[in-house]
């Protein structure tokens, strides 16, 4: 008995030790600062990480320790957030202004440090204040602990596809401006494929991403949508793709010539190169909502070369991309995608609900100031809310340090499980009606006890205008257990749930003028940020905040803040 003893616990330390041995410690340096480069015929000055546009590429193994010391030599308030990365208990680190830290101040310093438990796949990390983000981003790789496989067929390479948004000018003037005048930033001037617009656009021939690839080999594309305002429709001519993955979930291989995706998702995809030897363009624009509506989008078209081995790049084939508006083909591919059962870093979705929301999502009005001039309707200033509450960032506190420290005044815990009023959310009909266009100004927040399960509905309005609102949850992933059009209804669309593959996300675009049930195990104690990823919207208050409370253990509660946590 004792010498059984003795070989189990002598195996318990060998695997412990091969565990330890297999994560690793990586650490990385950003430093903030500006950045003069040449497009669309003018040089910019912009706010970038090392100077590069995208930023560095962070490249880890799940159970690996990240660590980013990050300095401010820009001169704007800046925090980073590491989109998709659970936190668990790190969420010092998590990133959002004023929700879960102050700005690291110019001139000042950072240390983010974390440990990546339980994901794998592309996330992304980015500025989290005003529009920053528009060239302060770069991808997020996390591949499987060593001796660990794809559930996919190995890639012979793998590619970060970053697809971004340019402005000529100041992003924080376009910020700006988009305050003073009520309506949000302006449009964009051009898409841009890792950080090039291509050659639709003028001076940029020479700025056009080119993808080397050779026949027969396959390419793991690692998508995401770092474009501020825009959801995307991506293809590259006479080529489909097999989508592996989305916001770092693995999925049932699904087949498409296009890809679909908000701001905020990433879609991870393989391509075979399996035509002609020859060139072809890849391309995205804007997927946006149709008209009437008051919300103006970039209708430019960036475009990228996938050229053969041998080949040359003279007259690429270009694919014929999706209308604007053209709903059928996003919600086809949105609606189609399941996730892994069974797969790495599967989890069951739960099946007892113990909090049930419903949330109204959608734009409003806010009475324009004396002596100013609003250039919204009726000479008001744009608006949004969640249930009818229009989120305001603290001033002198982040919520979590108010949380922590037990702070009063900084946040109210009242965000509610259903919306004031009910009413036709969908009637285009009600975006007259003057009662329920001006949400209320307010830090609310919604408690939730460790461990309970959440299903939310969120339901788009459209009050002022008709949109799909790419919702972002921190924190958690989520499971989309279903989607569609119109108003919710409980009784029909519930019998429609997906328990058995339901996909993980992190950031669901919900449907133009429909809904999307989600939910989740509140199991990670924190403040969680929930927001839509359009920057326009988030100003405007189409927000709210989730508390998490502390569970039983030392593993399930807060740890304190690191020393160097920036002050207000």
């Amino acid at each position: 008995m004792t010498r059984s003893m003795l070989l189990l616990a002598c195996a318990l330390v060998v695997l412990a030790s091969s565990t330890f041995a297999s994560a690793a410690v990586v650490e990385h340096s950003f430093q903030v600062k500006n950045l003069t480069i040449g497009r669309l015929c003018r040089q910019q000055t912009i706010t970038a990480v090392n100077g590069s546009l995208p930023g560095p590429t962070i490249r880890v193994r799940e159970g690996d320790t990240l660590i980013v010391h990050v300095s401010n030599e820009s001169p704007y308030n800046v925090t980073i957030h590491w989109h998709g990365i659970f936190q668990i208990r790190s969420i010092w680190a998590d990133g959002p202004n004023m929700i879960t830290q102050c700005p690291i101040r110019p001139g000042n310093s950072y240390t983010y440090k974390f440990r990546i438990i339980n994901q794998e796949g592309t996330l992304w990390w980015h500025a989290h204040i005003s529009m920053l983000r528009a060239t302060v981003h770069g991808a997020f790789i996390i591949r499987p602990k060593s001796g660990h496989k794809y559930p996919f067929p190995k890639p012979d390479k793998e590619v970060p596809i970053v697809l971004g948004e340019w402005w000529n000018d100041d992003i924080m003037d376009v910020a700006n401006r988009g305050e003073i005048t009520g309506v949000g930033p302006r449009v964009s001037d051009a898409f841009t494929i890792n950080g090039r617009p291509g050659d639709l656009y003028p001076c940029s021939e020479n700025q056009t991403y080119k993808l080397k690839v050779e026949k027969g080999k396959t390419y793991l594309l690692r998508i995401i949508n770092a474009a501020l305002n825009n959801q995307l429709f991506f293809k590259i001519a006479n080529h489909k793709f097999t989508v592996v993955a989305v916001d770092a979930g693995y999925t049932d291989p699904y087949v498409t010539d296009v890809v679909v995706i908000a701001p905020g998702q990433t879609t991870d995809v393989l391509l075979k190169a399996d035509q002609p030897v020859g060139s072809y363009y890849m391309a995205a624009r804007a997927y946006a909502a149709p008209p009437p509506t008051i919300v103006a989008f970039d209708n430019t078209t960036t475009r990228g070369i996938v050229v053969y081995d041998g080949a040359s790049t003279a007259n690429p084939i270009m694919p014929a991309l999706p209308a604007y508006n053209d709903t059928p083909t996003a919600y086809t591919f949105y609606s189609n995608i399941t996730g892994l059962s069974g797969g790495p870093q599967w989890v069951p979705c739960p099946r007892r609900v113990d909090e049930r929301m419903f949330v109204t999502v959608g734009l409003g009005l806010e009475q324009c100031p004396a002596n100013a001039t609003c250039q919204g309707p009726g000479s008001q200033r744009l608006s949004a809310s969640m249930n009818n509450h229009s989120f305001q960032a603290p001033t002198s506190l982040s919520i979590l340090q108010a949380y922590f420290f037990n702070v009063g005044g900084v946040y109210e815990p009242n965000f509610p499980n259903q919306p004031p009023v009910k009413f036709d959310y969908t009637n285009t009909n009600v975006s007259n009606d003057m009662s329920l266009l001006f949400p209320p100004k307010t830090t609310s927040v919604k408690m939730l006890k460790f461990n309970s399960t959440v299903e939310m509905v969120l339901q788009n309005t459209a009050l002022v205008a008709v949109e799909s609102h790419p919702m972002h949850l921190h924190g958690y992933d989520f499971y989309v257990l279903a989607q569609g059009f119109g108003n919710y209804n409980a009784s029909r669309d519930s019998k429609n749930f997906n328990f058995v593959n339901p996909q993980r996300r992190n950031t669901i675009a919900v449907p133009i003028g429909g809904w999307a049930v989600i939910r989740f195990r509140a199991n990670n104690p924190g403040v969680w940020f929930m927001h839509c990823h359009f920057d326009a919207h988030l100003p405007w208050g189409l927000a709210t905040t989730f508390i998490v409370e502390n569970g039983p253990t030392p593993s399930t509660m807060l740890p304190p803040p690191p020393a160097d946590l920036p002050r207000c």
